[in-house]
């Protein structure tokens, strides 16, 4: 029924997936309250609004915090709920993150799957429908601009906006995704206050964003070298570094400056077992350093006892896990700012966990150390939508048929607009099977996997369109 029209489209599909992963939509800070998240994600929102307006759809930017593409008549709303927005791009590509390079059938460039290549099959799905069909229910492609962050962009779309009846967010796997976990941000604080051996002068994460583990982490010191030879600090510091097999860098600035580069391997938050992190290896190194010059700095050591190089919070007795998954922690952030170092959490919450339960453990086992603080600054509610849902059900059935496949809903550790929104759930665009490049260094969707995720949008915009 759609085939032909999709064929005709997938052309045009790919290039202009193309263009809005070239436009590098990071979140930048803007004092400008006309460019709410900076001017890149602006331009990623306008681009898109320009390109729904010439496919035939209505339009709408709603204070370029956000916006929207729109068809069909009647007062319900199927909604799909998409992002533009994406984390910085980290070290290392083989390609330039936004060159939006096609290599072996595949379009690499930040963005790529998370979310700009699931938008663009949701965009073009939508006019597949639009061109074959007369349905009841209006469908509106809601477009994010601060998912990477915090949200504002949704929170600012629910206050001004009608809500969808019913929908889903095209920003993570097939078949379809039932239960996501909690996500919380919390930070580990202490006071900073140096003494005379050594002196933490700049940490720098390269702007690591606190759901992504971190492939950067730099730290200077000065060391007083009337107190400590820096010829054996450096020796006793490689010394760690190699009995730990550490990926760690030591250089000398100065006489009596050094830099201590870590390097790790970039994925999802969610997925920290995919990733190495550089905070983590670069915290128990400094943790190491500062109690053999008798320099304790107690985060440090809270932080090497019981986090580590560990992402289960096993050494926090938080052995969580249900059908979601088990609890995960990531280690996203690290500064010194206002006389204060700060260790910023990225966790990852089993459904069927209180999220007090979690933050009592961490407490607890701060009990002896008195100058260090936990605070949680962001909390993000489970999503939870039983398997036999009538929305659960005709997703996966779609995603079935269109495959031949026969797979069962999942959980995941990774959030999504969904859950911004009652009866939503996340389907796609990652395919069972394949690996998930989402914040990882060479992001690419393959393009017959891109056209593939616009077949299956299209069938099912109409299936909930028409059958639900």
């Amino acid at each position: 029924m759609f085939e032909k029209t999709i064929e005709n489209l997938s052309k045009d599909l790919v290039k202009n997936t193309q263009e809005i992963i070239k436009i590098p939509s990071v979140y930048e800070e803007s004092n400008d309250p006309s460019q709410p998240f900076g001017e890149n994600p602006t331009k990623a929102l306008e681009y898109i609004l320009n390109l729904g307006k010439s496919l035939g759809f209505k339009t709408k930017n709603i204070d370029n915090y956000c916006g929207y593409i729109e068809f069909g008549e009647g007062d319900e709303i199927v909604g799909i709920i998409g992002h533009l927005d994406v984390v910085p791009e980290g070290e290392g590509w083989t390609y330039p993150p936004f060159s939006a390079t096609i290599s072996d059938n595949k379009i690499y460039g930040r963005g790529a799957i998370d979310d700009k290549g699931p938008v663009m099959a949701s965009l073009y799905a939508m006019k597949t429908i639009m061109d074959n069909c007369n349905i009841h229910k209006r469908v509106r492609l809601i477009l994010g601009l601060n998912e990477e962050r915090d949200w504002k962009c949704i929170e600012y779309y629910k206050t001004h906006e009608e809500l969808p009846t019913i929908g889903f967010s095209p920003d993570s796997d097939f078949p379809c995704i039932y239960a996501e976990k909690a996500i919380v941000s919390s930070y580990l604080t202490c006071n900073y206050h140096p003494n005379n051996k050594i002196k933490i002068i700049d940490i720098n994460c390269n702007k690591n964003a606190i759901n992504v583990v971190p492939k950067y982490c730099k730290v200077t010191l000065r060391i007083n070298t009337e107190e400590i030879s820096l010829y054996n600090f450096v020796a006793l510091a490689q010394d760690i570094i190699n009995e730990n097999e550490f990926n760690i860098d030591i250089s000398k600035i100065e006489d009596n400056t050094i830099s201590i580069i870590s390097h790790g391997i970039q994925s999802h938050a969610a997925h920290p077992e995919l990733g190495e992190n550089a905070i983590s290896k670069l915290i128990v190194l400094l943790n190491s350093i500062f109690n053999e010059y008798d320099c304790n700095v107690e985060l440090f050591d809270y932080f090497s006892r019981f986090i580590g190089l560990n992402y289960t919070g096993e050494d926090l007795n938080l052995n969580i896990e249900d059908e979601s998954g088990k609890f995960t922690l990531n280690v996203g952030d690290f500064k010194l700012e206002n006389n204060f170092i700060k260790i910023g959490l990225n966790l990852r919450v089993p459904v069927h966990t209180d999220f007090s339960l979690i933050e009592h453990s961490f407490k607890k086992h701060l009990e002896t150390y008195s100058s260090i603080n936990f605070e949680t600054t962001r909390y993000q509610a489970p999503l939870y939508i039983a398997k036999d849902n009538e929305l659960v059900k005709t997703l996966c059935k779609v995603y079935n048929e269109e495959t031949n496949s026969n797979c069962e809903p999942i959980a995941i550790g990774g959030g999504t607009f969904a859950r911004a929104f009652d009866n939503c759930v996340c389907f796609g665009a990652n395919f069972p099977g394949h690996k998930d490049m989402c914040h990882q260094t060479d992001e690419f969707i393959e393009i017959e996997n891109l056209i593939l995720a616009c077949k299956i949008y299209t069938r099912a915009i109409y299936e909930l369109c028409e059958n639900i």
